[in-house]
């Protein structure tokens, strides 16, 4: 006759070894799914990165590119008006400076008549004076 004890012990062995079976069965599938899902996820970050990069690199080379010297040809300069379009902007005279190019004691000197633009820099200022407050500080995050 086999021992009561040891049957006993096997017994609960083996209602014990199913119970834990059933539970991790439900953390493997759930284990699974959630890996599934991450690396799905993985993938959609890759290409919206891929698509940002791609988005950003043609806005910096749109931004980066120099005017012609004659889209200036007919275009005036005025002191005045480049003062009023730099706070109409809200743009300091350095961040104005990085816009069209030049150093902003430039502006400055520009602002004050002690100097007036070249024609290439007359260029950069028809380009900057299409620009409103928003492509401006847009410009602006790309060029730093």
């Amino acid at each position: 006759m086999p021992n009561v004890n040891q049957v006993l012990k096997e017994e609960i062995s083996r209602v014990a070894r199913k119970e834990i079976r059933e539970a991790t069965d439900q953390l493997k599938r759930a284990s699974t799914a959630h890996r599934r899902d991450i690396a799905a996820l993985k993938r959609q970050v890759a290409d919206l990165e891929r698509r940002v990069k791609f988005l950003e690199t043609k806005e910096t080379k749109r931004v980066t590119r120099k005017p012609k010297a004659d889209t200036a040809d007919g275009a005036r300069f005025s002191p005045k008006w480049l003062r009023s379009h730099r706070k109409k902007l809200g743009l300091s005279a350095a961040d104005y400076a990085k816009l069209v190019g030049v150093s902003a004691l430039t502006i400055y000197n520009w602002e004050a008549e002690k100097s007036r633009p070249r024609q290439r820099q007359v260029a950069s200022l028809v380009r900057v004076r299409q620009l409103g407050k928003r492509e401006a500080m847009r410009e602006l995050e790309l060029l730093d």
